[in-house]
């Protein structure tokens, strides 16, 4: 809460020094707020008596929004990439997706290996588990299997995680 927002009649005032001032009147401190140009804030409501802090509240806005941004741009958001293959991929192909896998992987994104089956091939899930195992090989410097291949439906689905780097 802000200046006339503030309904407690005494509230304890801290200056914009950080120095305790006491418990003062709700109307003195605001005089004493509008005698300096600054703004009375209400930094712990939940207290008895509340405690109210003069500062220049648009600086201490633009300040927090400065250090919320900062912080916005140093983390990443990890996304999940899917790579989809078919029992009988032919051997560039699958180079072509594991270079796909090894660059998302490299952008510390999660990826989703899907194995689709069609028609009869669903008879044969041992072929896309062995598609699923020779994937994680290729990618372990790299990646760790956080779940590994399993069937659903006509997919089989594996989930790699780029591994922490120390």
């Amino acid at each position: 809460m802000l200046n006339e927002a503030i309904r407690a009649r005494e509230v304890r005032l801290v200056s914009e020094t950080g120095e305790q001032l006491g418990i003062v009147a709700l109307g003195k401190a605001l005089d004493l707020a509008r005698e300096r140009s600054l703004d009375l804030v209400n930094v712990a409501p939940q207290a008895r008596p509340p405690v109210c802090k003069l500062m220049d509240y648009g600086r201490f806005k633009y300040e927090q929004s400065k250090r919320d941004k900062e912080s916005r741009k140093k983390q990443h958001v990890i996304t999940i990439k899917e790579v989809q293959l078919r029992p009988q991929t032919e051997e560039h192909d699958y180079q072509v997706k594991l270079r796909n896998a090894i660059k998302f992987l490299n952008e510390k994104n999660k990826v989703k290996v899907n194995v689709r089956f069609r028609g009869r091939q669903v008879t044969h899930p041992e072929l896309g588990r062995a598609l699923c195992e020779r994937f994680a090989a290729d990618v372990a410097e790299l990646a760790s299997v956080e779940k590994p291949g399993r069937l659903e439906g006509r997919n089989m689905i594996m989930i790699l995680s780029p591994k922490q780097s120390q």
